[in-house]
């Protein structure tokens, strides 16, 4: 039981901790270093990680924080270890356990002060939900389609908006897009398996 909910288990920890983590950020933000709490309009999530709140105090948020991502980085890479058993393609099978594998300890470093090579995770994720993505569009699971490419588009706005300096839209879309893709990821671990992707690659092998 406790393994096939592994990746809710995780994920539902992580989002405990991390909600927690909130009510403990003694406050400040990039905006106003002089604001009281976490604002999630004004606040990124990286301001629950750092030692110091902006405002300058103690920040007590931070070890709820660090621990919320210790689940969060496991959830996400037991899901693409998951989803490799739902393909029967070899290559697509060691790109998704190394995907899950890198995950793991990328995604935690963002919690870090080696917070940017942490955020090479966003990157892989990203890849990762891409390939399923281009599956899923392949197969019959048409409301899946619209979720998958929503989600993926959640990503797109938040590294435009932060790319092109609107961060005050860039602070919004990035708890849209973890939001996003941690119900993505919840759906396709528990509402996909193998036959849904196997004739794609059948057929895939056969025209080659």
């Amino acid at each position: 039981m406790m393994k096939k909910y592994s990746v809710l288990i995780c994920l539902f920890i992580a989002a405990i901790f991390i909600v927690i983590a909130t009510f403990k950020y003694p406050g400040g933000s990039m905006f106003d270093k002089n604001s009281i709490g976490f604002d999630w309009t004004k606040n990124f999530m990286s301001n629950l990680f750092q030692s110091i709140a902006m405002n300058g105090s103690e920040n007590l948020a931070r070890i709820w924080a660090v621990i919320g991502m210790v689940f969060y980085s496991v959830g996400h890479g037991l899901f693409f270890i998951n989803m490799s058993k739902k393909f029967t393609s070899k290559p697509l099978v060691t790109i998704f356990k190394i995907i899950g594998a890198s995950n793991i300890l990328l995604i935690f470093l963002i919690a870090t002060p080696l917070h940017d090579i942490g955020v090479l995770s966003i990157f892989i994720t990203l890849i990762g939900l891409f390939i399923i993505t281009v599956f899923v569009l392949k197969s019959k699971l048409h409301v899946l389609k619209v979720f998958c490419i929503a989600c993926l588009l959640t990503y797109y706005c938040f590294f435009f908006f932060f790319g092109m300096g609107y961060l005050n839209q860039a602070v919004i879309m990035q708890k849209v897009y973890i939001i996003c893709s941690m119900l993505l990821v919840l759906v396709l671990e528990h509402f996909t398996k193998l036959e849904d992707f196997e004739p794609i690659q059948s057929s895939e092998k056969e025209s080659k």
